[in-house]
């Protein structure tokens, strides 16, 4: 065989070896792999009550109430074109309030998103608070 053939067929395997791969890696991941719904998505697709979801979108201001328990929040969350109202019994993150990015896990129930687990989503801006004390604390001994 010549030389160009040899490169071609090399090519050719190297190629189709890259793509099986591809391919396996794909469907080993589909199951795992987790998106996330906004509202108007929720809406739309009519996301059916106890299927496992993840909502994102915005916390509507004025919308955070606790309830008597202490550990119970309700709030909406909404995005340009749909709100969902939300129901989280737990410990809220640090970064979690109203005006703030929010993504939800939990499940649709009669119309009402129950979420199981809360993360908070913050700018490009963010810093730790031990770090942005330490920042201050730095600039006012310059001072």
């Amino acid at each position: 065989m010549k030389p160009k053939n040899q490169r071609l067929v090399l090519g050719v395997a190297a190629l189709v070896a890259v793509v099986g791969a591809g391919l396996l890696s794909l469907s080993a991941l589909k199951d795992k792999v987790s998106y996330f719904y906004a509202p108007t998505d929720i809406q739309r697709d009519h996301v059916a009550d106890g299927q496992a979801v993840r909502l994102g979108g915005m916390v509507t201001v004025g919308s955070l109430k606790h309830d008597a328990d202490g550990v119970t929040q309700r709030f909406v969350v909404h995005d340009e074109g749909a709100s969902v109202p939300v129901v989280f019994r737990g410990i809220a993150p640090d970064l979690f309030r109203e005006g703030a990015g929010v993504v939800a896990e939990g499940s649709m129930a009669k119309g009402i998103f129950v979420a199981t687990n809360l993360l908070a989503k913050h700018d490009e801006r963010y810093m730790p608070p031990k770090q942005a004390g330490a920042m201050h604390e730095t600039k006012t001994l310059a001072k």
